[in-house]
């Protein structure tokens, strides 16, 4: 059984969000003093809100250095023991799924789609085709894992498969389609998914999981964009249809 503290190495945690926020403090201060000069409560305010987004952040790598990786990395390696494999096909398809729409990045992208297109176009629409994109991601990865296809011509394949859809596509979902890879790659999908797959290549013979088990995130930022050009694209047809009707 692995046990890890809640607190393990969160010094390293604390020094590596340091870093990573320094630079943005450091630029605003130079800003700041040279231009800026924006009012003294305004400044108070703001280094308060980066402090609070320093501890959160500590606290979610932390979250997912004890909790998100191990879990993902530990049930991957007991489904790829099982013997039916071909059940980690629609087991990734309902990770895929339920890892997208818990995402709060993506309930953050179908808020502002809503609320930008004044409910042309919904939320709800926004949120089951990323998920569903999600889950068709993670289903093909599982089937790349358990049969060795080769990732390149997947991938080569899908962005192709983008471009020829961009054609067709009503220019209101272009900009979203594109957006929407990098909100599905959030947190969840990065975190757990991707240990989750590393985990199922690792714990099966003939598998390296390097050359096996990454990949996923790749996969998973190309099918919300082409489940939303496809959207895209039938809203654009529905439009053509209210022209010629009226």
């Amino acid at each position: 059984m692995i046990y890890l503290p809640i607190a393990d190495n969160i010094d390293h945690v604390i020094v590596d969000v340091i870093q990573a926020l320094s630079p943005l403090v450091l630029f605003f201060l130079i800003l700041q003093v040279l231009s800026l000069k924006l009012p003294k409560d305004y400044v108070i305010n703001l280094l308060k809100g980066l402090l609070i987004t320093l501890i959160g952040m500590v606290l979610f790598f932390q979250g997912v250095k004890i909790a998100f990786l191990p879990a993902g990395q530990r049930i991957g390696e007991l489904c790829g023991t099982i013997e039916q494999t071909w059940l980690l096909i629609p087991f990734g398809f309902m990770l895929g799924f339920l890892s997208t729409y818990a995402e709060p990045s993506v309930r953050v992208l179908c808020y502002q789609v809503e609320t930008s297109s004044n409910g042309y176009i919904k939320g709800s629409l926004i949120l089951y085709a990323l998920s569903i994109g999600v889950a068709i991601s993670v289903g093909v990865g599982m089937i790349r894992i358990l049969y060795g296809f080769p990732f390149l011509p997947i991938i080569f394949g899908g962005y192709l498969l983008v471009l020829i859809l961009l054609r067709f596509c009503d220019s209101d979902f272009i900009g979203i389609a594109f957006d929407s890879g990098g909100f599905a790659t959030g947190p969840m999908a990065v975190t757990f998914l991707m240990a989750f797959a590393v985990g199922v290549a690792d714990s099966m013979g003939g598998r390296d999981p390097l050359l096996d088990g990454f990949g996923m995130i790749s996969l998973i930022f190309l099918t919300p964009i082409l489940m939303l050009l496809i959207i895209g694209i039938i809203f654009k047809m529905k439009k053509k249809e209210m022209y010629h009707d009226s």
